[in-house]
């Protein structure tokens, strides 16, 4: 299957939907330093650079998914939530390149807030309905259920023009971290499946979990107060004389940035396999 990756970024997308067997044709991407990535890890895959002047490509008829994790700070809670009053609100542009493209498959990504806002998720699914007949489902997806050393919940809205009927119908919840190919075979999977059970209690690897809740676990006080010369929460301590932050490191703020607006790639994997797998491939 092939596919065009919009609000590229790193490439976090690209290189997960590739493991699980796709080829990307495509990248839409504004940012100088992600544009750099890119050309470096995809350097034959042609690039634009701004969604908003972003046509239909030539080769659209070849095209099978379209993914994006289009931007987050119109419904981020760290922000101020204006939603589709924020200028940063891509999700039309998005929704602009689908309805001319016509994929069979569209994947797209936002923050946990995103579920909750007034015209957030349900906006997404009243349009791809609206636009294409798509059968929609949302999953709640946090980066530890693919073994990753952070919560990171994720909202995953996935697409099938293959099929018809309501699968996610409004002011429903989405599921939660149960990714159709998470009972499925394939590394990744199995991975997930053992990380994140829901039902289950106890601890693992010093993360507690509840019902399919990851929590780390409560900082230790004591350790707090004498964090700087004994290490916080288990942190080794750090040498006298080295900053507690980073110096001297190229284009620091830059891949900050890039890896906070980036996807953890297992996950568009997964996402990735299970579409192969309905489409018998």
């Amino acid at each position: 299957m092939r596919f065009l990756s919009l609000f590229a970024g790193i490439g976090g997308f690209d290189l997960g939907l590739e493991r699980a067997g796709m080829k990307c044709i495509g990248q839409v991407e504004n940012d100088p330093y992600c544009i750099k990535v890119l050309e470096k890890h995809w350097p034959d895959v042609p690039r634009w650079t701004d969604i908003r002047n972003f046509k239909e490509p030539a080769h659209a008829d070849g095209i099978d998914l379209i993914c994006g994790g289009f931007p987050c700070q119109p419904w981020s809670g760290a922000g101020k939530r204006r939603g589709t009053e924020d200028d940063r609100d891509l999700w039309p542009e998005m929704l602009r390149v689908i309805e001319a493209v016509r994929p069979r498959w569209v994947i797209g990504e936002n923050v946990r807030n995103f579920v909750s806002m007034e015209m957030g998720l349900d906006r997404s699914i009243s349009d791809l309905e609206a636009i294409g007949g798509y059968a929609v489902q949302a999953f709640i997806v946090p980066a530890c259920a693919v073994d990753a050393p952070h919560r990171r919940d994720r909202c995953w809205v996935v697409a099938d023009a293959n099929r018809t009927g309501r699968q996610q119908r409004r002011g429903a919840k989405p599921a939660r971290a149960e990714l159709p190919a998470a009972e499925r075979g394939g590394d990744v999977a199995d991975a997930s499946r053992r990380k994140h059970r829901t039902g289950t209690t106890g601890k693992r690897g010093g993360r507690q979990h509840t019902n399919g809740d990851w929590r780390l676990p409560e900082p230790d006080l004591g350790l707090l107060v004498d964090g700087l010369s004994t290490g916080l929460a288990g942190w080794p301590g750090e040498p006298e004389g080295v900053p507690r932050v980073a110096t001297g490191v190229q284009n620091r703020v830059s891949k900050l940035r890039a890896l906070g607006n980036s996807v953890v790639p297992q996950i568009p994997e997964i996402i990735g396999r299970a579409i192969l797998e309905a489409e018998g491939k």
